[in-house]
């Protein structure tokens, strides 16, 4: 019955919502209606009839009691609506559910009116619309409400019959309810009773289940009696050395993260722990703490090495400091093992950016905020200002913001960053020092080791290195596992609280933990015997990984000499996988590492020396020799100090005439030595038989004479290196083939299609310029070959400069996408641009097209200071040095070569063309090789190129067919002093040059007269291949000779390179042992000692305030006397302040600088620091002889201020300034005879006598000696300049008398003006022009590079 009274309820309510939009219509319609507007209808006159129907159906609707008035008119209407308000309120109270059946029929005509319609009227008027929306939903209501309403009665019928039913119902329900009472009460009863016997029967079980628990917990923690027992009584112990131990440990943290493992070893072992127990009140430290024991633990390093960490100590101690510091970690990380490990570690939560990429700063803020990881790669040595505050966590706001720019940035605490720099040796500000914990991530030789060990045994062995890894990890996993084990159970242990005996899960987790352990003591038990086994089997490939982690050493130290010459770690492993690959097998073990240790020298040998300049390539097989004999302890460290280092004992005099004074005072050195005992005695004793040897013209290939043929090789070098040091570098060659092998000395050229197979998307081809040299037509070739050609569209050649960049990085894009090849040329022309490059070459070999290439050259920077091409492009190219041919054959068939048959043909003047063509090619070839004579050759080195030639050459086919006779004078002044002489800057260079020219263009050529050198005669009239011939032909063997100089230019030239090879080898040694402790000493001990020696010696200041008294006069000499004093202490300052600085800071009682450091390097290499230098006078000697030098100069300055009465010969090398002396020559001349010193110069008469011979001063000018000749030498009894001796280098001139005459009574026929300098640098050391008497031309002189020095 509910059923279907609900139905009928239903059905009378879905009626009703049909009828309530009408009725809402309806209530809008009068919502519109107000007293305005129906007064407005009102007022109509007559309206349309539209608007008279709606007034007459309202008045239809509003009929009462069904009559309906018969006139509707619109009269009638007015009426109706004559009160407004009351119409208003009829109309809203009209009775719509009960309209009579009469005022329906009578208004359906009024409805079926097509125009009785709301929006239809509206436009008559708005009070009739609504009017007529009224009537039409009020019907529509009414017509729905008739129909509910039966319905409505029915429902209401049904109501009443569901109550009666109800209430019967209600009747019943109160019976079942009583019954249901009772049943309940029955119920609870038995479950009571059932749950009294449960509860019985679980105390039983429960009680059993404790019992058992209880058993198994007692004899779970047995075990563990013993180790917690040991474990309480460590702690005890440890709580009397916590307090220290924890010092170390932040002393650790703070201060030991940048330092080499060596010195952290010294610092903890012989520094901090002795300070701590020598204090008043000593605070004790655990014996033998390890710091890793104490920050770390086994379970944490497993971790670290699986994410990728070496398994070295120095690494496992930098990871463990990154952790463990409080302040932001910045890792020094040249190759990029630390940060590999870090984004290992922290995956997808690490931020990484860089400073200046865009967006950066916002990448930092955001992580701020949201506490997470950032790590800020490559960092230069200079930081964006802007990071000042978060570097120092500078927050305000109580801590909860950091200011970054102008922005407050909000600070969450669990914010971490992390900076990183690829720099090697980056010197960083105090205070970014100060805020950051510096970690040294630099890797060394022991772990680079270990890790090339793992290598080769994959490749060698992978069963081993597989099972190798397989137990590491399963090793480091059983760690982790029992850490985790223990650490669960001793929470769960320490968090119990009441009646622990029920907690399952404890004794089950214990008894898991001891049979986890009890199975992990086994496996590792196992594990052991097998990493035994595998150990020693990997053992045997040691050597092959010891040699390439030494070579990768070697190779990385190149950078001292250029900075062009980087490496990355990455790089070297290629090559080193690709050596181990090539190495010849064999089933021989011994004899299979052999090949391998073979393969991989000769490998790494040929990658490295391909990007090195032929000058540098012996120091590096040098350094290559000596450092694997020296790790062989093939041998000695000693003499290989001695080798390297040649301390000369001053003032020693030589007893016999074939070896000079410093050859001798190195003898003596070396005779210190006991495997050299006696030495100086046998050359003395068997003089012939050395004279014989030294003399020989190549001592290295000759035996020894007597017992010392029997010596080593490296002794033979030491005593070679004091006895003929030109051929020095000669002798190292054979040395290196000796011990090496011949590959290592064979200059070879590598295929350049050999060179293109290492270069990839991520690996540029680097060519290092050298002028006259055009690399990129190998690139050019090779392309051909393979299909990328110009025409093709797939070869791209920018030349960099004049706003290319944008160009370039447009290729790049390109290029990348779709695997072209792009040549970038000159990048060393836009510094600025070079960052941008090295991001640009980075991003885009990522995911790059596989065919994508880039070339690129750059000139290399003549000084360091200048580098600017960036660490990372040069480290991850395949560096190629392309240098033009040496020699003057090379260069004169090159000069050619720029030619051919038509360019000879081209003038009418043909015999005068060929022969002052010829004549240019051959002063093109003498001006490009006479460089490598060093100052003898040019004072400075100018880039001469093959542009200047032809350029030449096309001015002399104008002048040519412009003049009726050839113009020698002009074409000499056009090539020399501008086509050549553009590149030169120096006056006696360009002197040089004009004389050159001179010698070579002039009329007396084309009689067939002219040699350019001596044996070579300017040829005939020839065409162009038989000029080619003739240079085969004719030109005799190179030699100084083809230049205009002396043979003895070669041997000053090799003695220099000498000097150069072993000062750059010993600045290679490594600091950490090798040569630099050979002596017994360490490093620190042997520039205390010198040190010490210098402070010693060094005398004290001149009084200048004396000085001024006795020097009243103020003659031209004694001001000169007075400057040189001044400068003279300026000097001994520095050199006793910075050395006293150097001694505090070496006992650790002033911290050290930069200059300090310098400084200390400086006296351990035995070299002039340049401190000193710049306060000093120019000088090449090492540090022991300039010191002696200085102290013989005080000495002079001393002797000549105690009266100032000058000396019978004034030392004129003594000076710091010799041009001011000179000068005071001329004015005390003037002065005398009042004459204008404008007009006045110097002669110069080289006298007979020696220093000794005078006995008091001239009466006008002064006597000069301590000069020595260059190039030439003097014949004193002719008094003439003569040619030198073979192998007399640097002749000492005897004393040159020097007074002042007018200008015009100067002798200039037969003179060579000789130029003056203080040192063999020449050059800048420039100091006068002496007039010296010459028969022969003085043109010959000018080519051979004689001058006057005043050092040698």
């Amino acid at each position: 019955m509910a059923v279907v009274v609900c139905g009928k309820q239903k059905d009378c309510e879905e009626d009703l919502t049909k009828a309530e939009p009408a009725l809402i219509a309806a209530q809008d319609a009068l919502n519109t209606l107000n007293k305005n507007n129906l007064t407005e209808l009102k007022s109509f006159g007559s309206p349309v009839a539209a608007v008279s129907n709606v007034t007459a159906a309202v008045m239809v609707l509003m009929s009462s009691g069904g009559k309906v008035p018969k006139d509707r008119s619109w009269k009638a209407a007015k009426l109706m609506m004559a009160k407004v308000d009351s119409f208003l309120d009829s109309l809203v109270n009209f009775k719509k559910e009960n309209i009579p059946e009469a005022c329906l029929k009578t208004i359906q005509p009024y409805l079926q009116d097509p125009e009785f319609q709301p929006e239809l009227i509206a436009s008559k008027s708005n009070a009739a619309a609504g009017l007529c929306s009224w009537v039409l939903n009020i019907v529509k209501f009414y017509k729905v409400y008739c129909e509910v309403e039966p319905k409505r009665q029915a429902l209401s019928k049904a109501n009443a019959e569901l109550a009666a039913a109800q209430g019967k119902l209600v009747t019943i329900k109160n019976k079942i309810n009583h019954l249901n009472e009772n049943l309940a009460k029955l119920t609870a009863k038995f479950e009571n009773a059932t749950a009294e016997k449960l509860k019985c029967q679980q105390e039983a079980e429960s009680t059993a289940h404790t019992i058992s628990l209880a058993n198994r917990l007692v004899g779970g923690l047995a075990s563990e009696n013993i180790r917690w027992a040991d474990a309480i009584e460590s702690f005890r112990k440890q709580e009397r050395t916590l307090c220290g131990d924890v010092l170390l440990m932040t002393a650790f943290i703070s201060y030991l993260g940048y330092f080499t493992k060596r010195y952290r070893l010294q610092l903890m072992a012989e520094t901090w722990r002795p300070y701590l127990s020598q204090l008043t009140v000593p605070i004790p430290v655990t014996p033998g703490l390890d710091p890793l024991t104490m920050l770390t633990d086994d379970a944490d390093i497993a971790t670290w090495q699986n994410e990728g960490l070496p398994a070295d100590r120095m690494s496992t101690e930098n990871a463990t400091i990154l952790t463990s510091c409080q302040r932001w970690p910045l890792m020094v990380d040249p190759q990029l093992q630390g940060i590999k490990w870090i984004k290992n570690k922290y995956g997808d939560h690490l931020h990484v950016v860089r400073i200046g990429q865009r967006g950066y700063l916002d990448a930092i803020e955001r992580a701020l905020a949201q506490g997470d990881v950032v790590l800020i790669e490559n960092l230069e040595e200079n930081l964006d200002p802007v990071l000042g505050p978060l570097l120092g966590r500078e927050t305000i706001k109580k801590g909860r913001y950091i200011k970054i720019g102008d922005k407050e940035c909000e600070y969450n605490p669990g914010f971490r960053l992390i900076l990183h720099t690829k720099l090697a040796s980056p010197h960083y500000q105090p205070e970014l020092q100060a805020q950051c914990t510096l970690i040294n991530f630099t890797v060394t030789r022991d772990g680079l080791e270990d890790q090339l060990l793992a290598d080769v045994v994959s490749m060698e062995r992978p069963d081993l290195e597989e099972l190798k890894s397989k137990l590491t990890k399963q090793q480091n996993g059983f760690k982790i596992t029992l850490k985790t084990l223990e650490d669960n159970l001793l929470s769960r242990l320490s968090s119990a609280s009441g009646n622990f005996l029920g907690d399952t899960e404890l004794v089950e987790n214990l008894e898991t933990t001891k049979h986890t352990a009890a199975d992990i003591v086994e496996k590792v038990k196992e594990s052991k015997v097998t990493e035994a086994k595998i150990n020693e089997a990997r053992e045997h490939y040691r050597p092959a990984a010891a040699r390439a982690s030494l070579l990768y050493f070697i190779m990385n130290d190149l950078n001292k000499i250029h900075p062009m010459y980087q490496f990355s770690l990455k790089a070297f492993s290629v090559v080193f996988q690709k050596a181990v690959v090539k190495a010849e097998p064999d089933d021989d073990l011994k004899q299979r590492v052999s090949n391998l240790i073979d393969s991989i020298t000769s490998s790494v040998f040929q990658y490295t020396t391909r990007g090195l300049f032929e000058c540098d390539k012996l120091t590096y097989i040098a350094q290559l020799a000596f450092q694997i004999l020296l790790r062989n302890k093939e041998i000695h460290p000693v003499e290989l100090d001695f080798l390297l280092r040649y301390p000369v004992q001053p003032a020693e005099t030589s007893p016999v005439e074939f070896l000079s004074n410093h050859s001798w005072g190195g003898i003596k050195s070396l005779c210190l030595m006991d495997e050299f005992r006696n030495l100086d005695r046998d050359i003395e004793g068997s003089a012939k038989r050395w004279k014989k040897f030294v003399e020989s013209a190549c001592p290295e290939k000759e035996k020894f004479p007597q017992e010392w043929k029997n010596k080593t090789s490296l002794q033979r070098l030491c005593i070679m290196r004091a006895l003929r040091p030109d051929r020095m570098t000669y002798a190292v060659r054979d040395f290196v083939e000796e011990k090496l092998g011949g590959k290592y000395v064979i200059g070879r050229s590598l295929d350049f299609a050999l060179s293109f197979e290492e270069t990839g998307p991520t690996t540029p081809m680097f060519f290092i310029l050298s002028p006259g040299v055009d690399p990129l037509k190998d690139v050019e070739n090779h392309g051909k070959k393979l299909g990328f050609t110009f025409d093709n569209k797939n070869f791209h050649n920018v030349s960099l400069g004049q706003g290319q960049e944008v160009m370039a990085e447009q290729v790049l894009d390109l290029a990348a996408k779709k695997g072209h090849w792009v040549i970038l040329q000159n990048i060393h022309l836009v510094a600025r641009w070079l960052g941008t490059l090295e991001k640009l070459l980075e991003q885009q070999g990522e995911g790059s097209h596989e065919n994508f290439r880039v070339f690129v050259s750059a000139e290399p920077s003549s000084t360091p200071e200048w580098h600017i091409i960036p660490q990372g492009i040069l480290e991850n190219s395949v560096k190629i040095t392309n240098e033009p041919p040496t020699g003057m054959r090379a260069n004169l068939h090159k000069a050619l070569d720029n030619f051919n048959q038509d360019t000879l043909e081209t003038c009418a003047r043909e015999s005068e063309f060929k022969s002052i063509f010829f004549a240019l090619c051959y002063f093109h070839a003498v001006v490009a090789e006479r460089r490598k004579f060093g100052p003898q050759g040019w004072n400075r080195s100018y880039p001469f190129n093959t542009g200047d030639l032809t350029i030449s050459i096309n001015v002399l086919f104008n002048y040519l067919e412009a003049n009726p006779k050839v113009p020698y004078d002009d074409l000499r002044y056009l090539f020399g002093e501008i086509m050549y002489g553009g590149h030169i800057t120096d006056h006696w260079d360009r002197h040089l040059c004009g004389t050159y020219l001179e010698e070579f263009i002039k009329p007396e050529m084309m009689e067939g007269d002219l040699c350019l050198a001596p044996g070579f005669p300017l040829p005939g009239n020839m065409d162009y291949n038989s000029y080619h011939q003739y240079i085969d032909d004719t030109l005799p063997v190179e030699s100084p000779y083809l230049y205009g100089l002396h043979p003895n230019a070669e041997i000053g030239f090799l003695t220099q390179t000498s000097e150069k090879l072993f000062r750059t080898v010993l600045e290679m040694q490594p600091r950490d042992g090798g040569v630099s402790e050979g002596g017994g000493m360490t490093r620190e001990e042997k520039v205390h000692t010198v040190l010490e020696e210098i402070i010693e010696k060094l005398p004290e200041e001149f009084n200048m305030a004396e000085m001024l008294g006795k020097a009243e006069a103020r003659t031209p000499y004694q001001v000169v006397a007075m400057q040189e004093c001044e400068r003279m202490n300026l000097l001994t300052q520095e050199i006793r302040h910075s050395l006293c600085e150097l001694s505090l800071g070496l006992k650790g009682e002033l911290t050290m600088t930069i200059d300090m450091e310098n400084l200390q390097n400086s006296i351990f290499l035995d070299m002039v620091p340049e401190t000193w230098s710049k306060r000093a006078y120019p000088s090449m000697s090492g540090l022991t002889l300039w010191f002696t030098d200085l102290l013989a100069r005080i000495k002079e300055l001393e002797a000549w201020t105690t009266d100032f009465v000058l000396p019978c010969a004034v030392w004129l090398t003594g000076f710091f300034n010799p041009q001011s002396f000179l000068t005071a020559i001329m004015q005390a001349t003037a002065r005398r005879n009042e004459w204008a010193l404008d007009s006045m110069s110097l002669k110069c008469d080289v006298t007979k006598k020696n220093r000794e011979d005078l006995t008091s001063p001239p009466r006008e000018g002064a006597y000069v000696h301590g000069l020595y000749m260059e190039g030439a030498c003097w014949n004193t009894q002719t008094g003439l300049i003569v040619d030198a001796r073979l192998k007399e280098l640097t002749p000492i001139m005897p004393v040159i008398f020097i007074r002042a005459i007018p200008m015009d009574k100067q002798e200039n026929s037969n003179m060579y003006q000789c130029p003056v300098y203080k040192t063999r640098q020449r050059g800048p050391t420039y100091v006068w022009t002496f007039n010296l008497k010459t028969k022969e031309k003085p043109s010959k002189w000018t080519l051979a590079g004689v001058a006057l020095l005043l050092q040698i």
